[in-house]
């Protein structure tokens, strides 16, 4: 089964339906724009980061509500999350300023341009 994803004039996905496993040149992307005067494009519910398990990537991202599909890449980019990430050409991903600690729970912080550590986490060990 495919996914086919609903653009509206900013090319900003509205909605993601299943649909028929057919080829982009079978047409149905052309058929679903007669019907609702949308623009449709296939997207792959395996694809992440342009990366898919058997190394079919489709559009780099499965597309999502609010993601915004780029002609030029041919992707599927999501929301920026903060200001100051930065769009990583390959993944078509936002990547934040510095790498997330990997011993523990962290958010971004966008004020500060950081890491902090989840409140949740500090409980977690203090109590060990």
């Amino acid at each position: 089964m495919a996914h086919y994803a609903e653009l509206n004039h900013e090319n900003i996905v509205i909605r993601v339906i299943p649909g028929p496993d057919e080829t982009i040149q079978s047409g149905l992307e052309q058929v679903y724009l007669m019907q609702t005067g949308n623009i449709w494009k296939r997207t792959s519910y395996n694809t992440i980061a342009g990366q898919h398990p058997e190394g079919r990537p489709f559009r780099k991202n499965y597309a999502g509500i609010g993601y915004k599909y780029d002609a030029q890449r041919d992707a599927f980019i999501p929301p920026q999350p903060f200001p100051s990430w930065v769009l990583n050409e390959n993944t078509c991903l936002w990547d934040s300023p510095t790498p997330m600690p990997t011993d523990g729970l962290y958010y971004w912080d966008e004020a500060t341009v950081s890491w902090l550590r989840s409140a949740t986490d500090e409980v977690t060990l203090a109590n060990g």
